[in-house]
């Protein structure tokens, strides 16, 4: 039997104790999205699935109610399995609908159900009016929240739903952080469709936002859940699709795809039995100024493991014998001030450049030399810094800022990449005709066909570095024929399973991003992995 721990807070079951019901996609965040969704929408899309499946699929909104109800109940039981003290916190909207069933359900499991409202419950209106007489006709009693201290094993958020769209104020910020206080004495917080407070397009917290051990959304999975400040206050997601017909989705927009195992497969093909290394790509690796050597290393080192089939280095002098005795594979010149690196870059396919570059007149000279090529590009770092200084546009290039460097490539303030990464990601895209690699919690690659979202990758990767490898990676999908959106969105993808591979097998705290490297090698063996 499994018991409380210490502070009173439920086990967690793994993946394998997880029994999907139908219609369901459960998810741990670190085992198992391959079950999430493929296709992401904003908050307008979302309304719109939830419209179209109200008139075209359901007697009518209530019905759909039940259906959420029910599937947050069953998740709320999956974490927290054993019935005891469950508080309720309601809004007074379709949410607080959702809230309202839950608690039902929950009451008639034999939990002791404390239901806080945010409204006098006669101020309710239709389904949520319906749903609370539901909940007090099984024997339920309503409260209205007074800001008082959560005394529970779990609390529900139901609180406000997807079409939040400014500050939360008052009650509601009250609300929010009693459940989060509650959250930190030990309390499980569970969020109904998502964490009152989160914006559901974006991921940006309206000011006071619920930190949940784990949600469930509906219909349509929200990109807000999914990027910025999302994943941090969601907990482990699941979703349900409350038996939806795949016919409601059809032709309906939405605003991103997710990345997937599937999607590697569909492009790395097993290669042919008579390939030579001159197929498999040429990537050029330039940066590692005096004192930096190691940036580009790591750059190099991990387009080798990516499958390119010769890589060269362009770095100072300073470092291009220790390079190539620690890693004799690699091709490296140590290049003098002034001297041409022409030859380097005639050879190759695709050029990676900027990790450990620096900012000095060596530096100057080689960005020059790269970009008066026609070469494709991976430009990342120190790189960046300089296309912000003297913006350009090619079409054959990868861009792969953080937000700090996609803030200086818009001329605006980094929390305002951070507050709506798609607008960022796609405004780099276009204005520097590149792919773009936003990175971050839930990297956003932009292509002008489409926007991919990457939900793997951990807390321990950001450290130091970690850049670089990624775009050796990058660059060496690119060299290997890969289109620019599919090296970007491939790499990006096989970065952060083979982060999520190393910290699974050490932990996040102290990963290093050559931990990297041998798991690497096996994503690009999708057949392996």
């Amino acid at each position: 039997m499994r018991r409380q721990d210490a502070v009173g807070r439920w086990p967690r079951m793994n993946a394998y104790e997880v029994s999907r019901c139908a219609g369901r996609y459960d998810v741990d965040m670190s085992e198992s999205r391959e079950y999430l969704p493929e296709r992401v929408y904003d908050a307008a899309q979302v309304a719109a699935l939830d419209a179209r499946f109200i008139d075209e699929y359901c007697d009518d909104g209530f019905q759909l109610m039940q259906r959420a109800a029910r599937a947050a109940y069953a998740e709320l039981a999956r974490h927290w399995a054993m019935p005891g003290r469950v508080c309720v916190l309601c809004g007074p909207g379709k949410n607080g609908g959702d809230g309202f069933l839950v608690a039902r359900q929950a009451f008639e499991a034999g939990w002791q159900v404390q239901l806080l409202c945010l409204v006098d419950p006669d101020d309710l209106a239709g389904d949520s009016a319906r749903a609370a007489e539901e909940f007090v006709s099984a024997g339920g009693r309503i409260e209205r929240f007074d800001n008082v201290t959560i005394n529970a094993d779990v609390a529900v958020d139901a609180l406000l739903g997807t079409g939040l769209n400014r500050d939360v104020e008052g009650g509601f910020a009250d609300a929010i952080e009693r459940i989060n206080d509650a959250g930190e004495r030990g309390t499980g917080v569970f969020a109904v469709d998502i964490p009152s407070g989160i914006d559901a397009s974006t991921g940006h917290v309206w000011a006071h936002a619920v930190r949940a051990d784990a949600t469930v959304t509906f219909i349509g999975l929200k990109l807000g859940l999914l990027t910025g400040e999302g994943p941090v206050h969601c907990g482990s997601l699941a979703f349900s699709a409350l038996d939806a017909p795949e016919a409601l989705y059809a032709n309906e927009p939405y605003v991103a795809r997710r990345l997937a195992h599937r999607a590697l497969k569909r492009v790395l093909r097993p290669r042919s039995r008579n390939t030579h290394k001159g197929e498999n790509g040429h990537v050029l690796c330039v940066g590692g100024n005096r004192g930096m050597g190691g940036s580009i290393r790591m750059t190099a080192e991990a387009a080798l493991r990516a499958g390119a089939g010769l890589v060269s280095v362009a770095c100072h002098a300073d470092h291009a014998g220790a390079m190539s005795q620690a890693r004799p594979e690699l091709m490296c010149r140590g290049v003098a001030s002034g001297e041409s690196i022409q030859s380097l870059i005639d050879a190759a396919d695709v050029i990676a450049i900027g990790p450990g570059l620096g900012s000095d007149d060596w530096a100057d000279a080689l960005w020059q030399a790269v970009m008066d090529s026609d070469k494709p590009l991976v430009v990342d770092a120190d790189a960046l810094n300089r296309l912000a200084r003297t913006p350009s546009s090619r079409g054959n290039w990868i861009l792969t800022p953080h937000p700090g460097e996609a803030a200086r490539l818009l001329d605006c303030a980094t929390r305002a990449v951070v507050d709506d990464r798609v607008t960022a990601a796609r405004d780099i895209s276009r204005h520097y005709d590149a792919v773009t690699a936003l990175k971050g919690a839930g990297s956003l690659i932009a292509t002008p066909e489409e926007l991919w979202l990457c939900t793997y990758g951990n807390p321990g990767m950001a450290v130091g570095g970690m850049g670089d490898v990624l775009t050796g990676v990058i660059a060496s999908l690119y060299g290997q024929g890969l289109t620019a959106g599919e090296a970007a969105s491939m790499g990006v993808y096989v970065h952060a399973r083979s982060g999520d591979a190393a910290a699974e097998a050490d932990g996040e705290r102290g990963l290093l991003p050559m931990d990297l490297i041998p798991f690497i090698r096996h994503y690009v063996n999708p057949g392996r992995a």
